[in-house]
Formats: structure tokens, C-alpha cells, sequence
């Protein structure tokens, strides 16, 4: 009677540990949302009523801010952990990283100059996609039918909201070449999901400050050199002023806070979580927009925020797993000696151990496949 009762307590304890997990999982993805938010409300003053298309000088300054910040940090740091040391490691992975980030941010933006407003909603949910294949082959996370469950509810919520845009008539943009503004946005997205799964391998596998103080570095190396040959006529076009540098101010805080932010989130739950939980910055934006830029309201908007976020829950609603397969090695380790070839005649039956990756309570069994 005893033991039953203990084990029901601990039990209990345990599914209230794991709604307090999975209740702030949701919320930190959220708050990465109202970031998000406050960096396309400031990108949309700028463009729209004082005429400044400056995307790469805006990710020129937030690149600055992580090198300010986080490469310094690395420089002062002594053994391994310095910045010479990790450039002599692993320069021309980061190089390629900071890259692709950068060009990830130009292409999206730079859609929406050739496409509508909903071509870049709908089709910048492909990064979902690419996250949980580049997740599933490269980091070998394996998910559940509720995951797949929880991300179809998440793109319907979306699309509902895409239905409400067109119904009220929001402005769509002006739609030139639909083709080469959708080709930006798949290019974009593509490029986002590479970004995001290798900066969940890295938080995951070095560190944080690593990965935004060799980002900060790259990233403002190459965002300067676009910068001067691309955008220097736009930037001397800017008519500055004090409300133009409180908006570049805002958007770079917002930036900031979204890149130092999100390997936190990440490392908490994955990147195919975070990318879900950004679904609802659009959302935010809207509902700012009402009282900003006067938009027209619709009942389907917050059907689509509340889609969207059952969709969060039930793929937070349990763990998401590692798979290992022991058939990549070609030795073992004898428990009881040194390590030893596999002998010839022996058959292996391969095998996946899944570790969990999320908040489970209890240790889960090792499964084997035949």
C-alpha cells in the first residue's frame, strides 16, 4: 500500500514537472516571436515612411553589436576557448556559417520587393521542413506522430491566418515577378533551416558565446563588404534624423536580443520548436498593426494564434529522441580488455539507442531494430 502510494506521488510529481517544462518551452518561443515582432515593425517604418531599404546595413549593425559583445569575450578568454584557438580549428566552418546567415536575412527581405505579402507568409514556412530533415539526417533527432501531429496543426494555424489576410484585403505588395520573389523565399528559408540546425549542433556540442561571437565576426565581415558594393547608394539616401536613429536603434535591440536569445531556446527544446513557435510573429505584428496601421480585424486571426499555439503544445507535449546506430563504428570496446576488432565471423544485429532530448522524468528503455 505503501509503495503504491509513493509511486503515485512521484507520478504526480512528475506530470506537473513536465507541464511546468513544457509551458515554458512555449513561452520562450514566444518571446522570440515578439522579438521577431518588434523587428518587423521597425523594418516596416523604415521602409515604408521614410523610404530607408537598408536590410543589409540593419544586419550589418547587429553584427556588430554580437561582435562588440561576444568576440571580445572570446579574445580575453585563455586556453582553448580563445578566439585564436577556435580560428585555428574552425575558421572555414564558421565563415561559412556566417555566410549563410547573412544571406539567409538579405534573401527574405529582399522578396518581398518582387512578391505578395502571402507568397512570403505561406512560402517561408518551408523552413520547417528543411529543419526537421537537417535535424533528422545530421543531428539523427527522431520524432514521434504527435511531433508530426503538433507541426500540421501549427501550418494550418498559419494558413487560416494567410485566408483572414486575403479576405480583409490587407495589402499584399505589389507582386512584379511572383516567380523571383518566391525563388527568394524558398532560397531564404532553405538557408535559414541550414543556420538553425547548425547552431543547435553548436550550442549543443561547444557553446553559446562561441557560436555569436564567431557569427559576430563573420557576419560583420561579410555584411560590410555587401554593404559598401550593394547598399552604399541607399545608405546616403537615408534622410536622417532622430526618429530614423531611434528605429535603426530598435530594430538593432530587438536583432540583439533575437541572436542571443535563441541559442538559449534552442539548447531548451530544438530548432524545429523555435521555428514553430515564430509562426505567431506574424500574428503579433497584425495585432500591433490594428492599432498602428489601422488594418481591418478578422475573427480567423485569433482562430490561427490559437491553432497555432495547440499545435506548440502538442509538439511539446513529449521528447523527441536521439537516435545512435552502432553500425557507423568498426570496433568495440571489450569490457573486459582493450579495444578489439570485430571478429569476421561474427553477425551484428544492428540497433538504434534513443536518448531522450527533452524534460522525460523517467529513463526510457533501449529499443532494438532488427
Amino acid at each position: 500500500m505503501y509503495l503504491k502510494q509513493n509511486w503515485e506521488c512521484r507520478r504526480e510529481r512528475h506530470k506537473k514537472t513536465f507541464m511546468r517544462e513544457m509551458l515554458i518551452s512555449v513561452a520562450l518561443g514566444q518571446v522570440l516571436s515578439l522579438l521577431v515582432c518588434g523587428i518587423g515593425l521597425t523594418s516596416k517604418y523604415l521602409a515604408e515612411d521614410f523610404h530607408a531599404n537598408t536590410p543589409v546595413f540593419q544586419s550589418f549593425l547587429n553584427y556588430i553589436l554580437l561582435f562588440l559583445v561576444y568576440t571580445t569575450t572570446l579574445a580575453v578568454r585563455q586556453g582553448e576557448e580563445n578566439l585564436l584557438a577556435i580560428l585555428r580549428r574552425r575558421w572555414w566552418k564558421y565563415m561559412i556559417l556566417g555566410f549563410i546567415d547573412l544571406e539567409a536575412n538579405y534573401l527574405v527581405v529582399k522578396a518581398y520587393q518582387y512578391t505578395t505579402l502571402t507568397s512570403v507568409q505561406l512560402l517561408d514556412c518551408f523552413v520547417i521542413p528543411v529543419v526537421i530533415l537537417l535535424s533528422w539526417f545530421f543531428l539523427l533527432i527522431r520524432y514521434k506522430a504527435v511531433h508530426f501531429i503538433g507541426i500540421v496543426v501549427c501550418i494550418l494555424g498559419m494558413g487560416c491566418m494567410v485566408g483572414a489576410d486575403v479576405l480583409v484585403g490587407r495589402h499584399q505588395g505589389a507582386g512584379e515577378n511572383k516567380l523571383v520573389g518566391d525563388l527568394l523565399v524558398l532560397g531564404g528559408a532553405t538557408l535559414y533551416g541550414i543556420s538553425n540546425v547548425w547552431e543547435e549542433s553548436i550550442i549543443r556540442t561547444l557553446s553559446r558565446v562561441e557560436f555569436l561571437g564567431m557569427i559576430g565576426l563573420f557576419g560583420a565581415f561579410f555584411s560590410g563588404i555587401q554593404l559598401a558594393i550593394m547598399e552604399h547608394k541607399e545608405l546616403l539616401k537615408v534622410p536622417w534624423d532622430w526618429q530614423i536613429g531611434l528605429l535603426y536603434v530598435g530594430f538593432s535591440a530587438c536583432m540583439f536580443g533575437l541572436y542571443s536569445f535563441m541559442p538559449v531556446v534552442i539548447k531548451k527544446t530544438s530548432a524545429t520548436s523555435v521555428n514553430l513557435s515564430l509562426l505567431t510573429a506574424d500574428l503579433y505584428s497584425l495585432f500591433c498593426g490594428l492599432f498602428l496601421f489601422h488594418y481591418k480585424f478578422s475573427g480567423l486571426y485569433l482562430l490561427s494564434f490559437f491553432t497555432i499555439l495547440i499545435g506548440l503544445v502538442l509538439y511539446s507535449s513529449t521528447s523527441t529522441y536521439i537516435a545512435q546506430d552502432p553500425r557507423v563504428y568498426k570496433q568495440f570496446r571489450n569490457p573486459s580488455g582493450p579495444v578489439s576488432d570485430l571478429p569476421s565471423t561474427a553477425q551484428v544485429e544492428p540497433s538504434v539507442t534513443y536518448t531522450s532530448l527533452g524534460q522525460e522524468t523517467e529513463e526510457e528503455p533501449h529499443v532494438r531494430v532488427a
